[in-house]
């Protein structure tokens, strides 16, 4: 069992959580012990797209988690939580309440580069503990800003015209962007504060919530449903880079994790495959040197 099922997540459901699911539906449809690994954590108090790794897709992973997604996400203004979501505790209000086009007169400054400082309440780990298990246990937790890429950032939606009491907006963000944290920054920017009310992700890598399925539908193939639509394959997950099609022998080579030279391709990772178009390994072509960043073992 070899492949991805991408996961619309309900609210109130953790990533881990997510993971057990799927262990406990692929158990019960039959496919016995598969390892399960997910690609980039999502939050109980955010829904959309979970990609759940299977088999050998699990060594995409690492690079699921590199790549950059997009959210929605609502603004509440006018209260600041003590997590920058809508289950923390209240510790600044403000009165002003901003209009669209000073919300849309400050994005600009919240696209590109960015500086931003994490929210304490998250799972970086601050001497070789969690920010947010500091934060639990009372302490005062000093977060250090960190550079991100925020691709695109626009409005999603507004809710009325006038002074606003949120907002709604779509960012499209590399890995390490936290949303509370550009929601909190986005606030102060038009003079009040300000709390993630919402939070949906839509696209994660190649995926999007087009080739999502429900918790329901989810539960339904453990007890006996149709495999169709539920388990995607493991190319899947590499649709976002060149395939690169092999010779037996350069196959071979590859699946050895030897050195090839002399193939006319452009620089930088692919994904190999054989005559069957199976996936053999990711590569990395760097000035004509092709060598195995990963390899997969599928057999037929």
């Amino acid at each position: 069992m070899h492949g991805w099922i991408i996961l619309d997540k309900p609210l109130g459901l953790g990533s881990t959580q997510a993971v057990s699911a799927v262990k406990r539906n692929l158990r019960a449809a039959g496919f016995g012990k598969v390892k399960v690994g997910h690609g980039g954590t999502l939050d109980p108090l955010a829904t959309g797209l979970l990609p759940i790794a299977l088999g050998e897709a699990t060594k995409l992973c690492g690079r699921m988690l590199d790549a950059s997604k997009t959210y929605d996400f609502t603004i509440c203004f006018g209260t600041e939580t003590s997590g920058l979501d809508a289950e923390g505790e209240i510790v600044a209000t403000s009165d002003h309440r901003p209009t669209l086009a000073q919300i849309e007169a400050v994005l600009a400054q919240f696209t590109g580069p960015i500086a931003q400082i994490p929210p304490a309440y998250s799972a970086i780990k601050i001497d070789g503990k969690r920010a947010y298990d500091l934060a639990r246990a009372g302490e005062v937790v000093e977060m250090k800003s960190r550079y991100v890429m925020v691709h695109d950032l626009s409005i999603h939606t507004d809710e009325g015209i006038g002074a606003l009491d949120s907002v709604t907006l779509t960012a499209d963000v590399s890995k390490g962007t936290y949303i509370r944290s550009l929601a909190r920054d986005i606030a102060y920017a038009v003079g009040t504060v300000g709390h993630v009310a919402m939070l949906r992700r839509t696209r994660a890598g190649p995926f999007s919530l087009q080739s999502a399925i429900s918790l329901d539908k989810l539960n339904a193939f453990g007890q006996g449903a149709a495999q169709e639509d539920i388990i995607l394959p493991i190319e899947a997950g590499l649709v976002d880079i060149p395939a690169l099609d092999l010779s037996p022998e350069q196959a071979r080579a590859v699946q050895q994790g030897r050195v090839l030279t002399g193939i006319a391709m452009k620089d930088g990772l692919h994904w190999a495959r054989g005559a069957d178009l199976r996936p053999i390994a990711l590569v990395q072509n760097i000035d004509g040197i092709l060598k195995t960043v990963r390899g997969f073992n599928l057999t037929p």
